[in-house]
């Protein structure tokens, strides 16, 4: 049973909000017969419908908080499409336009400007105008889900663009020196909270970082976005190696989110003779010296190994000097790859002993990246994609090759 009534100003409860599929109508009609008429077809149309009326275009354009407006083309204060085009830009809902006027061009110019039906008053009846209105409410609101879903994909592209950017390119000059650097988000996203970078210095050393911001989530990928950051531009800057970290946890402190934020590090300095390295330790896994010629991997020898940053504990980060010779590969991570759980053996993870293996089983198999070709294998033990950030960096010289 419809009502067509005439309120003041819009009700705070707009009709039965038990009722799922109750349309709330605002009819726009200066003539009382044609209100009347039109409550009779909606009497007939039997739809679930409340009805509000508005007497004016200027009555109207305050009440559109409705399901579908009827309107009528001839107003006291609008004539024509102006009518319909003044309550769109208003953010009028589905419209469908109910008039005297019964030539073609006029139906046409009203859909083509927005509205979802054109019915002329002579020719309506119950059925008609029901169906009218109820397709006119469901093409709006599929219009509405796909200016949603649009704009949805737009913002997810924007974010992922968004990310790629910072995710950083290495920073090298000595083009001898072998750089590879693999990068996986667990989150749904190409930004997670480990991060890496590597950067040449005005004196032909290198230096190179992995860090890893506990816990998963936009907040970590941040977080580790201005930390890495922050690195690279303390190392433009040429601030001394031994006080990056100092430096890069004053950072960490000032913006973290929550006092029990932490991150680990690892970073190596690369001589400019290419033939040592200084490595430095904030509670991360120690990188790998990679095997050649079938010698298996190793850890690097080190007793070295300072607090996380963010930790409120006593304690410096001092580094360990090793010297390489003039043939090496080393390889930093986050634990991405240590704690990633092997398929079918329950929470066991593959740990240290594991990703050597992994990796010796790929050297024997000399690809071109070596990286890649390791996190396709953690990935492939653990059974799919990695739920934690994983972010790995090879380092290389051979000095009979780059003489």
């Amino acid at each position: 049973m419809s009502d067509v009534v005439e309120w003041p100003a819009p009700p705070d409860d707009f009709g039965d909000p038990s009722d799922a599929d109750l349309i709330r109508l605002l009819l726009v009609e200066d003539d009382d017969g044609d209100a009347m008429l039109v409550a009779e077809h909606l009497e007939d149309a039997g739809l679930s419908v409340q009805t509000a009326r508005a007497r004016t275009l200027t009555d109207a354009v305050d009440r559109l908080d409705v399901d579908c407006v009827l309107l009528d083309l001839g107003l006291p204060d609008a004539h024509g499409m102006d009518a319909l085009r003044t309550l769109l830009e208003a953010g009028a809902p589905a419209v469908v336009v109910l008039t005297g006027r019964t030539d073609t061009d006029s139906g046409l110019q009203a859909v083509a400007a927005g509205a979802q039906d054109y019915l002329v008053k002579g020719e309506v009846d119950g059925a008609l105008l029901g169906r009218s209105i109820r397709y006119a409410v469901q093409r709006r609101q599929l219009q509405a889900a796909d200016r949603e879903l649009d704009r949805s994909r737009i913002q997810a592209e924007e974010t992922v663009r968004f990310e790629r950017a910072l995710l950083p390119r290495p920073a090298i000059d000595d083009t001898r020196l072998e750089v590879l650097v693999g990068y996986r988000a667990g989150r749904a996203g190409v930004l997670g909270g480990d991060f890496y970078d590597v950067v040449q210095l005005a004196d032909g050393s290198v230096l190179a970082l992995v860090g890893d911001v506990c816990g998963h989530g936009p907040d970590e990928a941040a977080l580790g976005a201005v930390l890495r950051t922050a690195w690279r531009t303390l190392v433009l800057a040429e601030t001394p190696v031994d006080e990056l970290f100092p430096l890069l946890e004053r950072v960490l402190i000032s913006e973290r989110g929550r006092p029990e934020i932490f991150t680990t590090a690892s970073m190596i300095r690369v001589a400019p003779d290419r033939r040592s390295v200084d490595l430095y330790l904030a509670g991360h896994p120690v990188p790998l010296l990679l095997g050649e010629a079938g010698a298996p991997s190793t850890l690097l020898p080190t007793e070295q190994r300072g607090r996380a940053l963010g930790i409120p504990l006593t304690g410096d980060w001092d580094a360990a000097h090793l010297d390489l010779g003039d043939r090496w590969r080393l390889m930093m991570y986050t634990d991405g790859v240590l704690e990633a759980t092997i398929a079918g053996r329950g929470s066991q993870r593959i740990g240290k002993e594991g990703l050597l293996t992994v990796v010796d089983e790929a050297l024997a198999a000399a690809p071109t990246d070596l990286v890649e070709v390791v996190l396709r294998e953690v990935r492939a033990l653990h059974g799919g994609e990695l739920v934690d950030d994983t972010a790995v960096v090879v380092l290389g010289w051979d000095g009979a090759v780059a003489q």
